[in-house]
């Protein structure tokens, strides 16, 4: 086992990336940054009720074991490292130290954002984003690798922080023991099929495909809410409304996000083959979610037209409780 490559880390921390720990990172979302500026809020504002400018986007494990095309980060192998990010951890840090050094790294980022803000309510905007209430453990890597998950979302919900956990569906078994369980789990959806499915994320782990059909058996079972994340890639994934179908009938999610890929950051590399014309529009993004609705049953609840992203609700219940009441935060873990 070894550390992760000092150039790597150099280049991480170009992009924006704030290490905490030895396996751990923050960086601050777009959204956020335009949450205390009083400009346009993250889609989770108007799906959900979060307060981008109190959120922190952040991870527990930069590793991961899918090398997904449309995904934004960087992937050592594309770069020449022979870094094993499946085996680059040989002692994990105590979740209260991540989550403490987390929100101490998180009002060091806001910190510069002070200046400027006139506005009695960009002002009280920017204290209130010194006092972190969401986390979305969805920066890179993959979270669930982390062996002490339900205990560092034990330690944000004991702090009043409401937790968004993306899982890449890798680790059903992993997902079967959490406890607690997060105030969203999110599994990304990322193919209709397997032939798709192999093609879209570039698996470096073997049966990657059963392990996410029994991964979404699992989050089936499971009592918080949950959530089908889909990014559709025009020409590569964007396809097989019935098969996607299936798969949300297997997992029954509260909700589903069918989202259009974005050509940015890491998606740009020549070895991805992706372009511009590779991004659906919100209008297609809204034909597709239409497609799958009178596939499943699902309601069209909501939209977010700057991140091109449609909300599918699973029944009546799951649409009249979409804002979280944040109130219960902790009290119910």
């Amino acid at each position: 086992m070894g550390a992760m490559p000092v150039e790597l880390k150099q280049r991480m921390q170009k992009q924006g990336y704030h290490f905490v720990g030895e396996h751990s990172a923050v960086k601050i979302c777009e959204y956020t940054a335009n949450g205390i500026r009083g400009k346009t809020l993250c889609y989770k504002y108007t799906f959900y009720g979060i307060r981008s400018w109190q959120c922190i986007q952040g991870t527990p494990a930069i590793g991961c074991d899918l090398g997904c095309s449309f995904c934004w980060r960087l992937i050592p192998e594309e770069h020449g490292f022979k870094w094993n990010e499946l085996n680059a951890v040989s002692k994990w840090d105590d979740p209260v130290l991540i989550v403490e050094n987390m929100i101490n790294e998180q009002r060091k980022i806001i910190s510069g954002y002070k200046g400027g803000l006139e506005d009695k309510l960009l002002l009280k905007r920017w204290e209130e984003a010194n006092s972190p209430k969401h986390v979305a453990l969805s920066l890179t890597g993959e979270p669930m690798f982390y062996p002490k998950m339900g205990a560092l979302l034990s330690e944000f919900h004991k702090r009043g922080i409401s937790t968004f956990l993306v899982h890449n569906g890798t680790l059903p078994e992993a997902l079967e023991r959490l406890n607690p369980l997060p105030t969203q789990l999110y599994v990304s959806l990322q193919a209709p099929n397997a032939e798709i499915y192999e093609k879209t994320v570039r698996a470096k782990i073997p049966n990657a495909w059963q392990r996410f059909n029994d991964a979404l058996a699992v989050m089936r079972r499971l009592n918080t809410r949950t959530v089908l994340r889909m990014t559709l890639v025009k020409g590569l994934n964007m396809c097989d409304p019935e098969g996607y179908s299936n798969l949300i009938k297997i997992a029954m999610p509260n909700y589903v996000e069918v989202k259009g890929f974005s050509f940015v950051g890491g998606a740009r590399e020549d070895t991805r083959g992706l372009n511009l014309s590779s991004m659906p529009d919100h209008q297609e993004i809204k034909a597709f979610a239409s497609e799958l609705s009178r596939l499943t049953g699902y309601i069209i609840t909501a939209e977010h037209s700057p991140s091109r992203v449609v909300l599918l609700s699973r029944d009546e219940e799951s649409k009249k409780k979409r804002i979280i009441d944040f109130s219960t935060i902790g009290k119910t873990s």
